[in-house]
């Protein structure tokens, strides 16, 4: 009988943990961790969202969610556990740049957000959900991209058949950019060397050439969809100055030896050593008038530049807010013309019109042809976004800024990063931080141009675009960032200079 018994309960246990694991398949085939399809491109300075979500949508609310680097030791970019986040073993550099969507979880999001991405964050990331009877992983793959500065080029003087070095260097690239060295007639020309080198802020590149005549010489540095170039112009008179100094200085020498042969006067010597180096002040002299007239040339460049930014200042537009579209957490002024972001959500209408999570707004006023112009000033802002809009923009959830969703825009991120939202995005530089920004639009030139107004200098430019709907100002004061970004953005009267 006892033996019976046993074996009783030896079945009913078998078929209990038969039950089990049938359970455990059936949830690992009910569910399934989805994520971004290909690599992620992400732009240096913004914020970046790592998608990863359970299908079909259930809670991760009390489930063990961790994101990790699959190409860095001690990896941990992200830990939640027993509801809260447990970051102690994270990457230092991920501290207070990560977060989940809380509010998210409940709907299986368990996506992560990374702030202000740098290049160092370029790499695999491994999204792992976890709970009692179940889990799975996916990877996202993330590339980041930074266009790197202006290129420099400068002059490092001659060599012994009378070439003149030229140097032209770049920073802060990434993926490493190709360097082409080009002549007027833009035939391509051999670099000598190009030295590249890598750090935590990207691609830094330097390329040498040697020149033997007169010419206008381009130095350009291409990524993909995206250039920058510069030019130098070499003429006749460096070459000549080189070849009048080396002459004078051979046939000095010829004088020196003679000399020694003829005479033992060492006072001779010293003198046509004197009159050598005297020879190559002269040189280095004409040299400097040289650059001085490249210095010139730059001036008049600048000059034409500032001459075509007023003649844009003729169209300017009367702008002001629209507050039917203003997100609820943006406060505007009363006549229309400043706007800052606060923390308390205001109770309006939900209209189609309005923008109901991202902190933007429209200005009333559309155009569908023509020209017209704008500023507004941006002092004591660590953030914005300053552009234009079409009409049938989305302005529900979380905006993306490019043209092919409706957006010609620049963005400033940290305080001095400046952006152009092309899609992909690119980083530019600037020598001064613009207190008041200048905005054109051409609509049957497809054009979008940004300017300093206090400089009155060029920033960047969209080109060859196609507008077929209305284009209204789009204006961001960004968050307020506990204060630190709380000043407003400000349609500023545009003063002409006729």
């Amino acid at each position: 009988m006892m033996v019976r018994k046993c074996s009783s309960r030896m079945k009913f246990l078998f078929v209990k943990l038969l039950i089990f694991f049938s359970f455990m398949d059936s949830q690992s085939d009910c569910f399934k961790l989805v994520g971004a399809g290909a690599h992620l491109v992400a732009v240096a300075g913004e914020d970046l969202i790592l998608p990863c979500s359970i299908q079909p949508n259930t809670s991760a609310v009390d489930m063990r969610v961790e994101w990790f680097r699959l190409d860095v030791v001690d990896s941990l970019v992200h830990l939640y556990k027993d509801q809260s986040d447990r970051n102690e073993g994270q990457i230092l550099n991920y501290r207070g740049r990560t977060e989940l969507f809380r509010e998210e979880l409940q709907k299986g999001n368990t996506s992560l957000r990374l702030s202000a991405v740098r290049v160092s964050d370029e790499g695999a990331y491994k999204c792992l959900v976890e709970a009692n009877s179940w889990y799975d992983d996916i990877t996202v793959n993330v590339t980041v991209k930074v266009l790197g500065t202006e290129p420099v080029i400068t002059m490092e003087g001659y060599d012994n058949s009378g070439g003149l070095s030229l140097v032209c260097e770049s920073r802060g690239w990434n993926p490493e950019p190709e360097v082409l060295w080009l002549n007027r007639e833009g035939v391509s020309l051999t670099a000598e060397d190009t030295e590249t080198h890598r750090d935590t802020e990207g691609f830094t590149v330097r390329s040498r050439i040697t020149v033997y005549n007169s010419d206008r010489i381009h130095c350009r540095l291409l990524q993909k969809h995206h250039l920058r170039e510069a030019e130098i112009i070499i003429s006749d008179k460096v070459f000549h100055t080189w070849r009048a100094a080396v002459f004078s200085i051979s046939i000095l020498t010829v004088a020196t030896t003679v000399g020694v042969v003829v005479s033992t006067i060492c006072v001779y010597q010293t003198k046509v050593i004197q009159r050598r180096m005297k020879m190559r002040e002269i040189a280095n002299q004409e040299l400097q008038k040289d650059l001085e007239k490249e210095k010139a040339y730059a001036e008049i460049q600048r000059e034409r530049v500032e001459d075509e930014f007023k003649k844009k200042k003729k169209y300017a537009v009367d702008v002001t807010l629209d507050p039917e579209t203003a997100s609820p957490k943006l406060l505007l002024s009363e006549d229309g013309k400043q706007v800052t972001h606060k923390d308390l959500k205001q109770n309006l209408p939900d209209d189609p019109g309005r923008f109901d999570y991202s902190p933007c707004v429209l200005g009333k006023e559309g155009f569908s042809s023509g020209r017209f112009y704008y500023e507004v000033q941006v002092s004591g802002k660590t953030k914005w976004d300053l552009g234009v809009a079409r009409e049938s923009i989305n302005r529900k959830g979380t905006i993306a800024l490019s043209p092919e969703n409706g957006f010609w825009a620049v963005v400033l991120r940290k305080e001095h990063e400046y952006s152009a939202c092309v899609g992909s995005s690119i980083r530019f530089s600037l020598k001064e931080k613009p207190q008041k920004l200048g905005v054109f639009v051409d609509y049957e030139e497809g054009l979008v141009s940004f300017y300093d107004v206090e400089a009155m200098s060029h920033i960047y430019s969209f080109t060859g675009q196609s507008f077929t709907e209305k284009l209204y100002p789009y204006f961001s004061p960004s968050l307020n960032d506990g204060g630190k970004n709380s000043a407003p953005l400000i349609i500023s009267p545009v003063t002409r200079d006729d």
